[in-house]
């Protein structure tokens, strides 16, 4: 059954402590106009959306509740083109018990946004966005544009506990195929947490869509869940394929995965890392080893690194600030 409570707006503890280094000051970006355009908002609750944004560190990192719906596959201006995604991620399943996923982000010097939605109509989750693809900059209070922040998910996990994250793929290609809707490469993981509550159903819902890369990198994607599944989603030759995890962990960097042996895979510095690491450990990582374990791929644009327990709801954040850790709990169903 579908939760209907709307995700509390607290629940981010700051604790001390973080093995981050802080990266060299970026160039703030300009102020957008206070009076953004939001297109995927179907809601009449805009203020009180808006008003629960905070800033809860200095990436900026911002945190919002949204309150009401919203059109997941209305039409949005391409992302701006930039560098490739850097991006290290990991499923931990050699405990079914205790499933987590993890990721860094790797990317530009932009502003975040922990952001919780729950959906009349889909599932709850907890994402992270960022939010300079919406045309937001680092002083967001009261940009409406920030409506349109569920659209864009960069990782995130939902009340039944899918994860779902992406990493450029320099090689992945998309050929249409005729009478599929087309949505945005970012677009999709919001569509797989609103509807999916298995790594199967995230399948699914990839396999009804056709993918758009235009206006940036080409991507592919690591989907887990709480039953300890996982898969990587790849577009090779311009046909998806989706290569399911076969041993206690499942890891994905930025070179291609399905239908590569494990052992050119790991001549990829990150990728080899993860691999040893999980391997010493039998796929066993809860999220302090996983933070470990992202902490030793972390690379100078790393923005964030978040884990994700797919049985419990819980959310470990660091952000490039070093800060401090923050956490989130998401109610689970």
């Amino acid at each position: 059954m579908r939760r209907r409570t709307l995700l509390a707006a607290g629940g981010a503890l700051l604790l001390t402590g973080t093995a981050c280094t802080r990266p060299p000051t970026p160039t703030p970006a300009p102020p957008p106009a206070a009076a953004g355009t939001p297109t995927a908002s179907r809601q009449d609750q805009v203020e009180r959306t808006l008003a629960s944004l905070r800033k809860v560190d200095d990436l900026p990192l911002y945190e919002m509740t949204y309150a009401g719906d919203y059109d997941p596959t209305v039409g949005m201006p391409a992302p701006p083109t930039a560098s490739p995604f850097g991006c290290s991620l990991l499923a931990a399943l050699g405990d079914r018990g205790r499933p987590l996923f993890a990721r860094n982000f790797d990317w530009e010097p932009n502003p975040a946004l922990v952001l919780r939605t729950d959906p009349p109509d889909g599932y709850a989750s907890i994402s992270l966005v960022d939010i300079s693809y919406l045309g937001v900059g680092s002083d967001p209070a009261g940009d409406r544009r920030l409506l349109n922040a569920p659209l864009l998910p960069f990782d995130g996990m939902n009340e039944r506990g899918l994860a779902v994250g992406l990493a450029a793929d320099d090689r992945a290609t998309v050929r249409p195929v005729p009478g599929r809707p087309t949505v945005g490469s970012v677009r999709i993981l919001r569509l797989a947490l609103d509807n999916a509550a298995t790594v199967d159903e995230a399948i699914g819902v990839f396999e009804r869509y056709n993918l758009d890369f235009t206006g940036g990198p080409p991507l592919h994607y690591l989907l887990a869940d709480a039953t300890g599944a996982s898969a990587v989603v790849e577009f090779v030759d311009g046909t998806m394929r989706a290569q399911r995890s076969r041993g206690p962990w499942q890891a994905l960097t930025n070179v291609p995965v399905v239908g590569v042996s494990e052992q050119v895979l790991r001549q990829d510095h990150r990728y080899g890392v993860i691999a040893t690491a999980l391997d010493r450990a039998g796929g066993v990582a809860d999220s302090p080893a996983a933070l470990q374990i992202l902490d030793a791929v972390r690379q100078p644009h790393t923005r964030w690194s978040v884990t994700y327990a797919l049985r419990t709801g819980e959310v470990r954040l660091v952000t490039a600030t070093g800060d401090g850790e923050r956490r989130y709990q998401l109610p689970m169903s």
